[in-house]
């Protein structure tokens, strides 16, 4: 059976399903989940490390410098959580290596995908990263923690106004017996903040997130930061997608075959950290964060070493900063222990 045939039993036995359950079982489902069984990256939808070692050089040099304003620490973590086949911590580590911070840390990585996990393995083998769970390591040691492209997988619960009362989304079946998205006949249990428009999408594990910092901040210092698409000034409303060989479709279409992902809402997670007594910096966008870091220099010393790449090179900088790419779509936020001094970049 496919995971649409699974999905299509479980509604038929137990009812409809709230969109998060959906977009969970979508990704995560052992046997179909598209994490479990597809690679993703370079064939549904291409991430900032792939397009130019730019990027990953450049957190590279933001990882080393903050480790360096903690301090220099000795052990501590660097961590990644969701980091596709390796490309970006490969080229961080590249840099961190050579400014003298490589025997300080010990990598730790936190993947939901078996497939990636193994592409990591390979990648990172000189490094001997940890797979038992980054996340669970946070607190040991002084810590930097870097997510590109990870919070948009999140699942996300989805509401709209019907009646002046906050109803849930969820996926059921049509009258042919195919998935369908309906509205919950009972008004929705979870009140919905921050929101101006007739939709909103919640990213439960936004705070569970939070929670995980604030422990382990209150345990050792240390700075997580996440690069992502979406609003920083509004909640999102309904944004979930779905990609298959690099062309958007719908997202009922092909459960566990096509990659699912919302926008984050970066102001409530500001917020949810500002309560817990995180220090907060940013959102910012990535164009000008990345410039900040020494873009522009960086793309010249490479096509000055590589001359015959000039324009490959400078289209794979130009995709990450310029505004009409991803330059102002995507955005970066910094969550750090209480007492750092503000990060760079922001």
């Amino acid at each position: 059976m496919s995971l649409k045939d699974d999905l299509k039993s479980l509604i038929q036995a137990g009812g409809p399903l709230p969109v998060s359950a959906y977009m969970n079982a979508c990704l995560h489902d052992p046997q179909h989940g598209y994490y479990a069984t597809r690679p993703g990256i370079g064939r549904d939808f291409i991430t900032a490390p792939e397009i130019s070692q730019v990027f990953g050089e450049l957190l590279g040099l933001w990882a080393l410098y903050e480790w360096q304003s903690m301090g220099a620490p000795n052990p501590a973590r660097l961590v990644e959580v969701g980091g596709g086949r390796g490309t970006m911590m490969a080229d961080m580590l590249r840099v961190i290596g050579k400014g003298g911070g490589g025997e300080a840390f010990s990598l730790a990585m936190n993947e939901a995908s078996p497939v990636h996990a193994a592409r990591q393995s390979e990648a990172l083998a000189q490094f001997h990263p940890d797979f038992l769970g980054a996340f669970q390591a946070l607190g040991e040691a002084p810590f930097i923690l870097v997510a590109n492209e990870w919070l948009d997988c999140l699942p996300a619960r989805q509401f709209v106004m019907s009646d002046g009362e906050w109803r849930e989304k969820v996926v059921g079946l049509d009258e042919a017996g195919e998935l369908a998205l309906g509205i919950a006949a009972d008004a929705a249990s979870t009140p919905v903040a921050q929101v101006s428009g007739e939709a909103a999408e919640v990213q439960p594990a936004l705070e569970t997130l939070v929670d995980v910092l604030r422990d382990a901040f209150k345990q050792v210092p240390g700075r997580a930061l996440f690069i992502d698409y979406g609003p920083s000034d509004r909640t999102p409303g309904d944004t979930l997608r779905a990609f298959l060989r690099g062309e958007q479709v719908d997202p009922l279409a092909h459960p566990g075959e096509s990659d699912l992902t919302v926008d984050v809402d970066f102001g409530r997670l500001a917020r949810l950290a500002d309560a817990a007594g995180l220090e907060v910096a940013g959102p910012v966008e990535q164009g000008p964060f990345l410039l900040s870091l020494g873009a522009e220099a960086r793309m010249q010393a490479l096509i000055k070493a590589n001359p015959e790449e000039a324009e490959a090179i400078h289209d794979g900088v130009r995709r990450l900063v310029d505004p009409a790419e991803m330059g102002s779509r995507f955005r970066v936020l910094c969550l750090s222990a209480p007492g750092l001094a503000p990060p760079a970049g922001f």
